[in-house]
């Protein structure tokens, strides 16, 4: 059951009226979190940003949604794995890769150590060593990808943070929470 309520362009004030306004004329219809995090502007407009940035990453589709699988199956957000699964699958990644990503790792060693930095860096990022950054730079990432991680992590938990507190859930409502 959600705990925030759904704001519209109508319902909204402010940069968040904006803000959902544009994305209204944009795109349609709203998915419940940007519906939801409209609640603060600052927090809205700094996820579009991230996510426009982040949609300009050096990562492979592919490669972030496994890392975002592997982030939101520890994080615990139901709304965002389910979100992850589905662009997987429609990017055509196999439902054993998908299985391995909740995991943690890839039958592929790259994509494996990528998934690994990303978790470390969402549980542990002091402990990371420069051994393990040059390991996945031997596997062909550069430093603009690696850092690109970062990112993924970081939209990750915003998301996954912000949906669990406001109570979003697969089907919490009958729509779906991304923008």
């Amino acid at each position: 059951m959600p705990r925030m309520t759904r704001l519209t362009p109508d319902t909204a004030v402010g940069a968040s009226r904006d803000l959902l306004a544009d994305l209204a004329s944009r795109r349609g219809q709203l998915g419940d979190m940007v519906s939801t995090m409209a609640h603060s502007p600052a927090v809205l407009g700094g996820y579009l940003q991230l996510s426009r940035a982040m949609g300009r990453a050096k990562l492979d589709r592919r490669t972030s949604e496994r890392i975002s699988i592997a982030i939101q199956a520890r994080q615990g957000c139901g709304l965002c794995l389910e979100a992850h699964v589905s662009a997987a699958r429609a990017l055509g990644v196999d439902e054993e890769e998908i299985e391995r990503a909740r995991k943690g790792t890839s039958a592929d060693p790259a994509t494996a150590a990528i998934v690994a930095l990303a978790l470390q860096i969402y549980r542990e990022p002091t402990s990371i060593t420069d051994e393990q950054v040059s390991a996945v730079r031997k596997h062909g990432f550069s430093d603009r990808a690696i850092a690109d991680v970062v990112g993924v992590v970081a939209l990750n938990v915003l998301t996954g943070a912000f949906n669990l507190l406001a109570g979003l859930t697969p089907g919490s409502d009958g729509s779906d929470a991304g923008d």
